[in-house]
């Protein structure tokens, strides 16, 4: 089992394996595959030992995966919070960010119902 970036690929195609990876999607490894000179429809464990560490190599210098890349985000987002934008705003509420509607849908977002008691008379 290869394992790239901390991650064990699985014996897939390489273009979707790689897409096992945090941060390279689809198209990324199409590309990532393209630069590297291999056939993005061979599976993982036909690699050679060379291709394999070319494939490290090509992801380590030109991408950024998995921790840093999740730390970037994490970093990003409290940037937001920190200087009070709409957007951090709506994050340290666990409100949806981009205007959708949040009186009926939402739940994902919002979290299980939580119940309101009606008022008395």
């Amino acid at each position: 089992m290869a394992r790239i970036a901390g991650v064990d690929l699985p014996n897939k195609h390489v273009n979707i394996a790689l897409t096992y990876i945090f941060g390279i999607g689809r198209s990324s490894a199409d590309v990532i595959c393209a630069k590297a000179k291999i056939d993005p429809r061979r599976l993982i464990n036909d690699l050679s030992a060379e291709e394999l560490n070319g494939l490290r190599q090509l992801i380590e210098n030109e991408y950024k995966v998995e921790g840093r890349l999740r730390t970037e985000i994490a970093l990003n987002i409290k940037r937001l919070m920190d200087i009070g934008c709409y957007r951090g705003l709506r994050h340290r509420k666990g409100l949806p960010l981009r205007g959708q509607r949040t009186r009926t849908n939402a739940r994902t977002r919002k979290g299980k119902k939580k119940t309101v008691a009606g008022k008395k008379k």
